[in-house]
């Protein structure tokens, strides 16, 4: 039997598919390892700033070999719109190595394979899994599921990884892809971090808001 949590997460989905039926992944690619790359610069940066860097980044390398050769300081050049550069593009080149040296150039396709990636934790992993391949081995927690689901009423924790487990309890596992892509577009429509339209909300009337209150009464302090 389904607990109330459970019963109103599946509501939640349904609701959130019928409002977002383009929910996908916002980040550009056009394979596996393009997807890795964007993920891995997408850490504290925009999926449109994302975008915009790897439309020439992945024309001017094309595979992991590709990036293995390159300079580390012209990498860095090539990616420093992402912000954190430095360390993104060694987490690029040693994720690029270790998939030429031990998968044959390949992306594996194991959660525990992933982690043995340069730059490459459980959110990246779950990101490229689920969209490149459609393996579902966990929910993606990023700032806006991490926020959304918290207002919800689905999670009281805050680390990532407490959140993920929490979330995969209550969503279906055939959920686990589609869900944090449904969150993310309403965390950028509706439930934003500062604002959240809550009057027009297809979740109001389900959602507990936690949270949500604190913001609203901060924001009337501020005006006065």
């Amino acid at each position: 039997m389904l607990s109330e949590k459970q019963t109103r997460a599946d509501e939640i989905i349904k609701r959130l598919k019928d409002e977002y039926p383009a929910a996908r992944c916002a980040l550009n690619h056009t394979n596996a390892f393009e997807l890795l790359v964007a993920t891995i610069l997408s850490a504290q940066c925009t999926d449109e700033r994302v975008n915009v860097v790897t439309e020439t980044l992945f024309r001017k390398y094309r595979s992991p070999r590709d990036f293995i050769l390159a300079e580390q300081t012209e990498l860095e050049a090539d990616i420093r719109p992402t912000g954190f550069f430095r360390n993104k593009a060694r987490s690029i080149k040693g994720a690029s190595a270790k998939i030429v040296d031990d998968f044959d150039g390949e992306i594996p396709q194991t959660m525990e394979e992933m982690l043995t990636l340069n730059g490459v934790a459980r959110k990246t992993a779950n990101v490229v899994l689920g969209n490149a391949f459609g393996i579902a081995s966990g929910v993606v927690v990023d700032t806006h599921v991490l926020r959304v689901s918290q207002r919800l009423g689905l999670t009281e924790n805050i680390l990532p990884e407490k959140i993920e487990k929490d979330l995969i309890e209550l969503v279906a596992q055939k959920n686990w892809i589609i869900f944090p892509h449904l969150l993310i577009f309403h965390g950028r429509k509706i439930c934003q971090a500062r604002k959240p339209k809550c009057e027009i909300c297809v979740l109001n009337d389900i959602c507990p808001k936690i949270g949500v209150h604190k913001i609203v009464g901060e924001e009337a302090k501020n005006i006065k």
